[in-house]
């Protein structure tokens, strides 16, 4: 029978299980990527195995995140990874050197392999055709310790490609495309494969973007086919030996079919505050706009940037308009100057920022009170700028161009009646320069790991008791992003190494009293709605509310790694059997969860649950693995214990 490429990509991994849609397996990971937001916790996580060298073929280290180096933290944190890098035989990014995605895919990706990484912007190697999932940190940790990856086995979405894209249209409105037709919700449990003849027209920065973005429709992964495109790319690295042929068989099915014709694409815009709220970018011209950003985690390859350079040579940004450069890598911006590129920005009065994350992750750039932004971002979740109330709206290079020349959100197509369309290619041959990049060494028993305060070892979680009785701390509606429930920005980042301080941060945009209330509780419970935890894979989003306390949360539905993460540290992800019982619970109420430790031991996956003395039944919809992990307190306790 005709494969899907994706099928004999995972095949060639598994571990065990069969892949039928839904059922657990295991898969062998071949690269990992730690970025220093989440790799702080997770190099914790791995020192207290007590492994001696990572027993993957390749483990990188990022430093892209916490760039701000307002006081110690951030700087003490960048020296222990360094250290701890060194020690455990992982390659080292240093800071400055680019975002985890865009490097891993110029410096690092293999075709056919699968990458697993602590960042939900991990597909963004579906560029160069690997299958490359987020995670959380506890989970990468493991992975870098030769434990095979868990996870329900995904149906695979075809999507057919056909046409070309026209002039002014780009990657960018292809996954906005997508996010308009399938919602942040509509591809959870699936991988997307994209096939057909329009591959061939999109580049493999192109591919990285649709990648990297298909996070926002809750997939576990993207994949394109390896090609003579990403040939080409791999040849423009140096790595051509890299390189091998992979499709999907002739004649081959798929789970879900959908269908895009390039050719009809016009230029689209995703409005506040969700990268789904998607329309034609002519429906919204003539907003003022006070901002914007291109690059950062997509759209910041040498041909984004690139494109904006051409647009913007010998035009000028609005006057009232504040214009940033946050390249992808140090090689783009390397590459952009060579072609002259910088002084087209500079004479245009952009600003060129260090090669990092930055505004996307609210690590400076916010937006003022009431200002538009616009940004090539991935991600437009209320106040993940920094701003509360922000107003962000997510658009292309070409999008983000017209609208600094303008001064207002402009169809960028209206360019074409002073510019002839830049159509950028990448370059043939890159300038490349690994030396920002560390190396593992052979021997590292001289290496000591650096620590400073805010280096605080791992909590202790106790294991889940035969009968839980808690408050219910908080109840919240649909949709409820990582970043609701465990902030970013300049001032929570720096503490990620550091529970006891960053649990003070729980929930701050929506309820600042909820880190008080969830100690006094003693235990815990969280009510919520659908796609509980969509977004960023921040594992802190579970192990914060944990460590306050929190053991339950009861949801009508939860995002994939969100619900893998609240297991790693046994919180337990109830479902609603009856979604309208939601309506019967308030915040305050006292909940029993009667004899739950024998239920989770016997494979209940009905759960009885008192609510003001009237039975519901919630639904815990995971594997035999997972229970034994939820009895065990988390999937730390529960190693430890079985490899002491």
């Amino acid at each position: 029978m005709p494969k899907s490429l994706a099928t004999k990509i995972l095949e060639a991994h598994l571990i065990e299980g069969e892949l039928v849609p839904g059922k657990e397996i295991a898969i062998k990971i071949d690269h990992t990527l730690l970025q220093d937001a989440t790799g702080t916790m997770a190099m914790l996580e791995f020192i207290a195995m007590g492994i001696p060298r990572v027993k993957v073929d390749l483990a990188a280290q990022y430093i892209d995140h916490n760039l701000l180096q307002t006081d110690y933290k951030n700087a003490d944190d960048h020296a222990f990874l360094t250290s701890a890098a060194m020690k455990f035989g992982v390659h080292l990014s240093k800071p400055g050197n680019g975002v985890s995605h865009q490097v891993h895919l110029e410096r690092f990706g293999v075709p056919g392999k699968i990458l697993l990484g602590a960042d939900s912007h991990t597909p963004t190697a579906a560029g160069l055709s690997m299958i490359a999932i987020g995670a959380g940190g506890l989970d990468v940790s493991l992975a870098m310790a030769g434990h095979p990856f868990y996870l329900p086995c995904p149906k695979v979405m075809g999507v057919k490609l056909v046409g070309k894209l026209p002039d002014w249209v780009s990657g960018k409105d292809v996954i906005l495309e997508m996010l308009r037709r399938h919602t942040v919700k509509g591809v959870v449990g699936k991988i997307i494969e994209y096939f057909g003849p329009g591959v061939t027209t999109l580049s493999a920065t192109d591919r990285a973007t649709i990648g990297n973005m298909g996070a926002e429709l809750g997939a576990t992964s993207s994949l394109f086919p390896s090609d003579e495109r990403t040939r080409e790319f791999l040849v423009s690295q140096g790595r051509g030996a890299a390189w091998q042929a992979l499709a999907a068989d002739e004649g081959a099915t798929y789970d879900e079919y959908d269908e895009i014709d390039l050719s009809t694409l016009e230029p689209l815009i995703a409005c506040p505050s969700s990268p789904d709220n998607v329309v034609r970018v002519a429906e919204v011209e003539g907003v003022k706009v006070d901002q914007v950003l291109v690059g950062s985690s997509v759209n910041s390859s040498f041909r984004d940037l690139m494109t904006v350079c051409r647009i913007l040579e010998g035009q000028r940004i609005a006057q009232q308009l504040a214009f940033h450069i946050n390249p992808g890598s140090r090689q783009a911006l390397e590459n952009v100057a060579d072609q002259g590129g910088i002084v087209s920005l500079l004479m245009a009065g952009a600003t060129i920022h260090q090669s990092g994350c930055l505004g996307c992750i609210g690590m400076g750039q916010a937006p003022g009170t009431n200002q538009v932004s616009l940004r090539t971002f991935p991600r437009n979740f209320p106040g993940r700028s920094g701003t509360k109330g922000d107003k962000v709206y997510l658009c292309s290079p070409e999008t983000a161009a017209a609208a600094g020349i303008f001064g207002v959100i402009t169809d960028p197509r209206k360019l074409g009646a002073i510019k002839a369309y830049p159509a950028v290619q990448n370059p043939a041959k890159y300038l490349v320069d690994d030396s920002s990049i560390i190396f593992p060494l052979e021997d590292t028993t001289k290496v000591e790991i650096v620590t400073g305060p805010n280096i605080v070892p791992f909590p202790e979680f106790e294991a889940l008791p035969d009968t839980l009785q808690a408050t219910v701390v908080l109840k919240v509606g649909d949709n409820i992003t990582t970043d609701h429930i465990m902030p970013a920005g300049n001032e929570v980042l720096p503490l990620r190494s550091n529970i006891p301080a960053i649990s003070e941060h729980v929930f701050q945009q929506v309820d600042a009293d909820f880190p008080a209330r969830a100690k006094a509780a003693g235990n815990g419970i969280v009510v919520g709605g659908e796609n509980y935890g969509q977004g960023s894979s921040r594992e802190h989003a579970a192990i914060a509310p944990r460590y306050l306390g929190i053991r339950a949360k009861i949801t009508k539905g939860f995002a994939r790694i969100h619900k893998a993460n609240l297991v790693n540290f046994g919180i337990l992800p109830l479902i609603f059997k009856t979604p309208a019982d939601y309506d019967l619970i308030k915040q305050g109420d006292t909940i029993s969860i009667p004899h739950i430790r024998r239920l989770v031991e016997e494979g209940a996956t009905e759960v009885p649950v008192s609510v003001n003395g009237k039975e519901i039944i919630a639904l815990l919809d995971v594997s035999e693995r997972q229970r034994r992990e939820l009895l065990a307190g988390g999937t730390l306790n529960f190693v430890k214990h079985n490899h002491s």
